[in-house]
């Protein structure tokens, strides 16, 4: 056996000893109460139907892009849905990505350098993390949401910072103390860099437009696989930081270019929500009636992410196959995705869920807790 071939065989049977190894799965039949689907678009027949239209009226937006943008790839499409992204966020340049994941490699790697810090939020998302890694940047944390340790952090640098954030944290199910954290980086001139992965669609167009903050942040990326039942992300800068990122974004300058229909769908998709905020008006009821019902959780009101936290592995998994028996689609979260000790069930709230499987899912899980 390969030296490598033996090292993986280890790590997954350690893994599997320890109740914690991944499987791929078929998608389930259920009623969902875990996929980031928060306001139903992927699943919203109308919605469908308008671009299965603009496929039929324009079948090459299908095609493959055949390249990077830097070669074959770039489209007026892209660029004008581009522009449309920068005006609906009130920011001077938008870039489109293939993913959030994608973006946020960018972002993180290209910008800082070897003389920066960037200093992340405990909880900030893993491709952050991954791309800090192949910055030279050097990387610091502070505790999840905690103003005071982030402000000792930025009291002990000297050079240039940047503090990264999220504005709606997707396994805690709480929001940042945002304009505290922007007041933060302005008064120790520091950048402040937002996900806004699971609060667009949520909080209109995400906290940053909300509270008006474009002129504090350094730059936002926006991902359009949750609320907007699609793909693909836009990071929202200036046009100085957009332009050194096509020039020295490897993520960005090596990656195949989407094809138009994802860019298509990203626009009629923003298009959509603003004659349909009705969806977000039945999420934020179904929200209410989760919170109503008393279980203890570390998120917060008007967040669709409800995490219950079970520290017991075996409690845990107990519960979730209980509620896949009854026909519940749910998510445990184990170590190391989040901490040891805070496991959890990760429950996501959707516009489509009713009242009945609410209150049906919240009687089960107090029966275990």
């Amino acid at each position: 056996m390969h030296n490598g071939t033996l090292y993986c065989q280890q790590s997954l049977d350690k893994r599997k000893k320890e109740g914690r190894l991944r499987r791929l799965q078929p998608k389930s039949e259920g009623i969902d109460f875990y996929s980031n689907d928060y306001l139903g678009l992927a699943r919203n027949v109308e919605f469908q139907q308008i671009l299965l239209k603009n496929v039929n009226d324009q079948p090459e937006l299908l095609s493959g892009s055949t390249g990077s943008r830097l070669i074959s790839g770039n489209s007026s499409l892209v660029l004008k849905t581009e522009e449309f992204v920068a005006e609906k966020h009130q920011f001077p340049a938008a870039l489109l990505f293939p993913s959030g994941y994608n973006a946020n490699l960018a972002l993180f790697s290209a910008i800082p350098n070897r003389h920066d810090t960037i200093i992340v939020d405990e909880q900030i998302h893993r491709s952050v993390h991954d791309a800090c890694r192949m910055s030279n940047a050097k990387k610091l944390k502070f505790r999840h949401n905690d103003l005071q340790d982030l402000e000792k952090v930025l009291q002990r640098q000297n050079g240039p910072c940047y503090i990264a954030i999220e504005s709606l944290y997707s396994m805690e199910g709480d929001f940042a103390p945002i304009l505290e954290i922007a007041e933060l980086a302005s008064q120790y001139g520091a950048d402040l860099i937002v996900d806004e992965a699971h609060s667009f669609g949520i909080l209109g167009y995400g906290m940053i437009e909300k509270y008006q903050l474009q002129d504090k942040v350094f730059a936002a990326v926006v991902t359009y696989g949750k609320a907007l039942g699609t793909h693909g992300a836009a990071i929202l800068c200036n046009e100085s930081v957009k332009e050194y990122l096509v020039n020295f974004a490897s993520p960005f300058i090596y990656t195949t270019s989407a094809q138009d229909f994802q860019w298509m769908s990203i626009k009629t998709g923003y298009e959509f929500l603003e004659t349909h905020q009705d969806l977000n008006i039945r999420l934020q009821e179904n929200i209410r009636i989760f919170r109503n019902q008393g279980l203890c959780s570390p998120s917060v009101d008007g967040s669709p992410v409800q995490a219950i936290i079970i520290p017991d592995n075996l409690k845990l998994k107990t519960l979730q196959n209980t509620l896949t028996d009854e026909g519940f689609l749910t998510y445990a979260v184990y170590s190391p995705t989040v901490k040891q000790g805070s496991e959890r069930l990760r429950i996501c709230l959707h516009s489509f869920n009713t009242e009945e499987e609410i209150l049906k899912l919240t009687g089960i899980i107090k029966e275990f807790i």
